[in-house]
């Protein structure tokens, strides 16, 4: 009498089982978290990139037009085009979220054209003809919304970054990230250097 044949895998059915349900137990103990976790992160550094950027767009015009009906404001000019000459200069990816200096530089450029910024629009409330522009007026509008969405941006940054690194700190993700992740390092945050850092600086319009 010949022997039953194995299962095509080589593995007996009760074998196979045993790895499905290994399998299950291992999702839910949160063995794909830190990869996960690392994604979202990635996901949502790309999107400050892009909201930061997407004010850096509208810099450019919108100097133009405060400078026709402003041009004797050349030093609060000067101020908001070299401080998005600096903010550009910084060349980003996702290293920058293993490196916490190179973040701190990105954020304190930032910061320093929002500052600009609100410089140029308190600027505007001197001048009736500029504040009644059209091409102005859309310009603070798109400016004012993407403000907004870096505050978005930001907020859910520094929200994945603290549940990635939350995960590697503590069990059962430091087991995984020994095991299996060790390749995956802390990422670097935001700094809290003040009460309200968890939100991009607001431009008052």
């Amino acid at each position: 009498m010949h022997d039953r044949p194995m299962a095509r895998s080589g593995r007996t059915p009760f074998q196979l089982a045993s790895l499905a349900l290994l399998a299950m137990l291992l999702t839910g103990c949160g063995i794909n978290n830190i990869p996960t976790y690392d994604e979202q992160v990635k996901s949502a550094w790309a999107q400050v990139e892009n909201q930061y950027q997407r004010r850096a767009d509208l810099v450019p015009n919108l100097v133009e037009t405060v400078k026709g009906f402003a041009d004797q404001e050349q030093e609060t000019l000067t101020a908001v085009t070299e401080a998005r000459s600096k903010a550009t200069s910084i060349q980003v990816d996702e290293s920058i979220l293993n490196n916490p200096e190179k973040l701190k530089q990105f954020q304190q450029v930032q910061g320093e054209l929002s500052s600009a910024l609100s410089r140029l629009m308190a600027v505007s409330e001197r001048y009736p003809d500029l504040k009644s522009n059209q091409n102005f007026l859309a310009l603070q509008s798109q400016l004012e919304g993407t403000e907004n969405r870096i505050s978005v941006a930001r907020r859910d940054f520094i929200q994945a970054v603290e549940r990635y690194n939350t995960e590697i700190r503590t069990f059962p993700g430091r087991l995984w990230h020994s095991m299996l992740y060790s390749d995956l390092e802390l990422r670097a945050n935001f700094e809290a250097t003040t009460p309200d850092a968890q939100e991009a600086p607001q431009v008052e319009f």
